[in-house]
C-alpha cells in the first residue's frame, strides 16, 4: 500500500493526491502536523531531511519532493499518457516541473502563503512574478488543450494546484480565459478531486 505523508493545506501534497486519484491508485494518507513540528521529528527527517511534505512511501521506495513523486507515479503506474516515451516530451515535462518548483513556488504559492498564513514577503515582486507565470500559461494554452499539446501529462498536474488556488493569493483569474478553460478540462478528467480554496 502506498503511503502519503502530507498536510491538507499544501498544494504540493494536493498534486500527489490528485494524480493518485486520476490513476485510480489506492493509498493511505498520513497527516503531518506542521504546526506541532512533526516534520522536524527524527522519524520524518529520516524520510525527508528537508523536513517538507509530501513524502511518498511505496514498499521499500521512499520519494521526497512533489515533482519527484509525480515522476515516480507517472512512470510506475501511469503509462505513456502521463509520461510519454519520447525525449522531447520528457524535456518539456522537466521544464514545467522546474517552473512549478521555481516560478510558481516563488510567485503564486508564496503570495498565497502571505495572504492565507501571514508570512512576510516582498508583495510587489512576488505579485509581478505570479502575473508573469499566468501570462506564460495563457500563451501556452492559446491553441492547445494541455501544456504539452492535446493530451494531459504530469506537467499539467504539477502546474495546476497553485494556479487554481489563486483566490487565496488574492489574484483574479477572470481575464485568463485559456487558463480557465484548462481548469475545466482538468476537472473533467475521470477521478478528479478538488481542494478547498480553488477558483470556482
Amino acid at each position: 500500500m502506498i503511503i502519503v505523508y502530507e498536510a491538507p493545506p499544501s498544494g504540493n501534497a494536493y498534486k500527489v493526491r490528485l494524480l493518485l486519484s486520476l490513476l485510480g491508485q489506492a493509498y493511505e494518507s498520513r497527516t503531518v502536523k506542521l504546526a506541532a513540528g512533526e516534520q522536524k521529528s527524527a522519524e520524518f527527517l529520516a524520510m525527508n531531511p528537508l523536513g517538507q511534505v509530501p513524502v511518498l512511501v511505496d514498499g521499500e521506495t521512499v520519494i521526497r519532493d512533489s515533482q519527484a513523486i509525480l515522476v515516480y507515479l507517472a512512470r510506475q503506474y501511469g503509462g505513456a499518457r502521463w509520461w510519454p516515451d519520447d525525449a522531447a516530451s520528457h524535456a518539456h515535462i522537466a521544464a514545467w516541473l522546474s517552473t512549478s518548483a521555481n516560478e510558481v513556488a516563488n510567485g503564486l504559492a508564496r503570495l498565497r502563503v502571505h495572504y492565507k498564513f501571514g508570512r512576510p514577503i516582498d508583495v510587489g515582486a512576488t505579485h509581478a512574478l505570479a502575473l508573469r507565470v499566468l501570462g506564460i500559461l495563457e500563451a501556452q494554452l492559446a491553441d492547445q488543450a494541455f501544456l504539452l499539446g492535446s493530451e494531459v501529462s504530469i506537467a499539467d498536474i504539477a502546474m495546476y494546484p497553485y494556479v487554481a488556488l489563486a483566490p487565496e493569493a488574492q489574484l483574479d483569474l477572470s481575464g485568463y480565459t485559456k487558463v480557465l478553460a484548462w481548469f475545466g478540462r482538468i476537472r473533467a478528467l475521470p477521478g478528479y478531486v478538488g481542494m478547498e480554496g480553488m477558483w470556482a
